[in-house]
C-alpha cells in the first residue's frame, strides 16, 4: 500500500510559467477534536473522502517498533459492521478506489467514489475510526502480509535497505533511527493487548484530520460527517516527546551489506531541518539542481560526461522532526566509490563557494511551479495535500501559498544552505556493499 522509497519522478521543465488556480477550501473543529477540511470542486462527479492520523514509524516504545504501518493493513481487516475481508470488495463494487500509506510521521487512508457515493466513504472512515475489530486472528493474518511485504520490497529487492543503512547512523537516539515497517521480531512479540491499546492511543478524532474533496454540497456533506463521526469520542490527549540529536560535527563512515547486489554504492547522508523550515524548500531546490533530470549538474558530470557512474541522485527526504540529505551513486565499470564520493563532493563544494548561474536559478524556479501545479492538478492530489499541509505544516493554505516559498528563494540562499548543512564534516558516508558468500 505504500509507493517505494527513492522512485523519484521526472519533472520536464517548461519554458512559460505555469499557473494554479487557487483551491477554495473550509475547515472547522468537531466538539471531538477532529478537524475537518472541505473542498467544493463540481467539475467532475468523483469525491475524495481520506483521513490522515498524526501516528507513524515514530510512534512507538523500544522493542515494538513498526506498529503503524502494521496498523495501515489491520485497519482494512474489518469492523463490527463490515465483514472480514470485505473491505476492498464493497469499494470496488461501488465504483471506487482506495489505498493507505504510512511514513514515520502519519497514516493516510483514502477512497475516490462516484460522488453519488460520498456518504459510503464517510461511513467507512467513520467505522475504521469507531469499531474496528482487533482480535487474534486479524493480528496473525496481518504480520504475516507485512514480513512478506518486507521480504518484497526491502530484504529481497536490489538497494531495497538504502535508508535503513543511512538512517541507522545518521540518528543515534530519535526513532528514526529504525525503519518505518520496523522489526519483525518486534511485532511478533507484542500481544494483542498492545495492539489494541496503540490503537486507542492514537486512532482517535483528536489526532485525525478529514478531508473531503470534491463534488459536494458542502451543507449536505457538513451533516453528513456530524451523523458519522461527531458521535466518536474524542481520545486521550497526547504528550510527545521525542529524543534530540547532536548535531554533526565529524564524518563517519560505515558499511551496510546487500545480499540482493552486484554493484555496491556509496551513500552520503546529512541530518538536516523538518518539516515547514524554509531551509527545507531551499533543499528540494538544491536536490532539483543536482539531479533532477539528465541536464542536472550530477547526471551530466558523472553519468554522462565522465561516465564514472550508473546512477547518482541526490534527494532531499522531508520529515517532521528532522530531514535526511542523500546523495548517492552507483559506479560504472572499475570506478571506485571512493571517485564517486570525491566527484559528488565537487559539485557540493561549487554550491558552497559560488552561486549557481541564472539560467540554471530560471530553470529551478520552472520546475518548481511546474511541480506545484502538478500536484494539485487532481482531487485526490488536492486531499492529500490539505491533509498534509495541515497535519504536518499546520497551515492548510499552504496549499496556496507553497509556491511563493520557492519563489522567493534567491541564488544566495541556495549558497548559504549549502555551506549550513552540507559539509563533509557534517554527514555520514555508507559503503553499501555486496555481501560476500559465508565460506
Amino acid at each position: 500500500m505504500k509507493k517505494t522509497l527513492f522512485s523519484i519522478a521526472s519533472i520536464l521543465a517548461l519554458s512559460f510559467t505555469a499557473t494554479a488556480q487557487e483551491v477554495e477550501f473550509e475547515e472547522y473543529d468537531l466538539d471531538n477534536g477532529l478537524h475537518v477540511i472541505l473542498h467544493q470542486d463540481n467539475t467532475a462527479p468523483v469525491v475524495t473522502t481520506a483521513v490522515m492520523y498524526h501516528v507513524g514509524g515514530k510512534d512507538r516504545e523500544d522493542g515494538r517498533t513498526g506498529f503503524a504501518h502494521f496498523f495501515e493493513h489491520l485497519l482494512f481487516e474489518g469492523t463490527e459492521n463490515i465483514e472480514n475481508g470485505k473491505w476492498f470488495e464493497i469499494v470496488s463494487s461501488n465504483g471506487g478506489t482506495n489505498n493507505a500509506n504510512t511514513s514515520q510521521d502519519r497514516t493516510y487512508y483514502y477512497e475516490v467514489f462516484p460522488s453519488n457515493n460520498l456518504e459510503l466513504g464517510l461511513w467507512m472512515e467513520s467505522e475504521r475510526m469507531l469499531h474496528p475489530i482487533i482480535k487474534q486472528d486479524g493480528v496473525d493474518t496481518q504480520n504475516e502480509v507485512v514480513k512478506e511485504e518486507r521480504r518484497l520490497r526491502y530484504d529481497n529487492s536490489p538497494y531495497g535497505q538504502f535508508l535503513f543503512a543511512i538512517s541507522e547512523q545518521l540518528f543515534e537516539n530519535h526513532p528514526y533511527k529504525d525503519p518505518n515497517v520496523g522489526y519483525m521480531e518486534d511485532l511478533d512479540a507484542a500481544s494483542l493487548e498492545e495492539f489494541q491499546a496503540y490503537f486507542d492511543k492514537y486512532y482517535k478524532p483528536s489526532n485525525a484530520a478529514l478531508v473531503v474533496a470534491g463534488d459536494i454540497d458542502i451543507s449536505k456533506t457538513k451533516k453528513m460527517i456530524q451523523d458519522y463521526f461527531g458521535p466518536i469520542p474524542s481520545g486521550p490527549t497526547l504528550e510527545r516527546s521525542y529524543p534530540q540529536e547532536a548535531p554533526i560535527t565529524e564524518a563517519k563512515r560505515s558499511q551496510f551489506y546487500d545480499s540482493n547486489i552486484q554493484v555496491p554504492a556509496i551513500l552520503t547522508a546529512y541530518r538536516t531541518p523538518g518539516y515547514g523550515s524554509r531551509d527545507a524548500y531551499v533543499l528540494n531546490m538544491i536536490s532539483s539542481y543536482l539531479s533532477d533530470g539528465k541536464s542536472s549538474k550530477l547526471y551530466k558530470k558523472m553519468v554522462d560526461e565522465e561516465k564514472k557512474a550508473l546512477q547518482i541522485g541526490a534527494i532531499n527526504l522531508e520529515q517532521e522532526d528532522y530531514g535526511m540529505y542523500i546523495i548517492y551513486g552507483l559506479p560504472l565499470g572499475e570506478t571506485s566509490l571512493e571517485t564517486l564520493l570525491e566527484g559528488m563532493e565537487e559539485e557540493i563544494a561549487k554550491l558552497r563557494s559560488t552561486l549557481i548561474s541564472e539560467s540554471d536559478y530560471e530553470k529551478l524556479q520552472n520546475k518548481a511551479e511546474t511541480n506545484f501545479v502538478n500536484s494539485n492538478s487532481s482531487v485526490e492530489g488536492i486531499a492529500n495535500t490539505l491533509a498534509r499541509d495541515y497535519m504536518l505544516y499546520d497551515d492548510t493554505n499552504l496549499i496556496n501559498t507553497e509556491i511563493d516559498i520557492y519563489r522567493s528563494i534567491t541564488r544566495e540562499e541556495i549558497k548559504e544552505v549549502a555551506n549550513k548543512y552540507l559539509k563533509p564534516n557534517q554527514r555520514v558516508e555508507v559503503e553499501y556493499l555486496p555481501k560476500k558468500e559465508e565460506q
